[in-house]
């Protein structure tokens, strides 16, 4: 009974090692068929061959990172960018695993830095350049791109400050002209509420000086009246006395 089991054991022990042994073998297979293209150029077949090559080992570390580099040769940034994040995540494990991992991680770091330059995000492509030679220091091409990607980060923030203060006197502009319209109705409210005061001056003097010469009629009149009462009186108090006379 013990020996069946024992002969049970190894038997599904073989068929594990069998099972990863293929499974291997297809992810190699696909692999080396995904180099292939890629080397002549045809990054959408390698694309499909990685993706097969994952299929069988999704932690696989050459199909992930060449699937990544098959894809940013593509232009398809988005999705290369998220392979090179996967290997990212296992980092810390591939450096103890295999110390020569570092120059890998180093060409995933430098390309996830011109994905950022791709996409004018210079501050995240700064930051992986910058990751990259710390993995390799004596990269070249990293160091300088890492140059490159600070000088176009400083034009671009240089550019919006411009922009920046161009649509701030342009606000102060508007803010003035708005002013200058609220007041132009008071200004002309109080030109002629001036006006309306002047005209109301004016009608008050005309009828000052329409009742003074009423006045000055009336008083005239009145003296000449007076003079003609006077003259008339004079005239009878002589009639009188000549009649006395008489």
């Amino acid at each position: 009974m013990k020996g069946m089991q024992k002969i049970v054991i190894w038997a599904m022990a073989f068929t594990v090692c069998s099972g990863v042994t293929f499974a291997q073998k297809a992810e190699r297979k696909n692999v080396r068929e995904g180099n292939k293209l890629y080397k002549n150029e045809k990054f959408t077949e390698s694309e499909i061959a990685y993706r097969k090559s994952l299929d069988v080992n999704p932690n696989s570390f050459e199909g992930t990172f060449n699937l990544g580099d098959a894809l940013y040769k593509q232009e398809k940034y988005p999705e290369a960018a998220e392979q090179y994040q996967l290997i990212l995540g296992q980092g810390e494990k591939l450096l103890q695993d295999d110390p020569a991992n570092a120059a890998r991680l180093s060409q995933v770091l430098h390309n996830l830095g011109n994905i950022g330059m791709k996409n004018k995000d210079y501050a995240k492509s700064i930051e992986a350049y910058k990751q990259s030679l710390r993995l390799n220091p004596g990269d070249d091409e990293t160091r300088y791109n890492l140059a490159l990607a600070q000088k176009l980060l400083q034009n671009q923030e240089n550019e919006d400050q411009s922009k920046d203060d161009q649509d701030k006197d342009q606000e102060q502009d508007e803010d003035k002209k708005e002013e200058e319209q609220e007041q132009k109705p008071q200004q002309q409210d109080d030109k002629k509420e001036n006006k309306t005061q002047e005209e109301q001056q004016q009608n008050e003097q005309m009828s000052q000086d329409n009742a003074q010469q009423i006045l000055d009629a009336f008083l005239q009149d009145e003296k000449d009246t007076q003079e003609k009462v006077k003259k008339a009186q004079a005239e009878q108090r002589q009639r009188r006395k000549t009649d006395k006379e008489w």
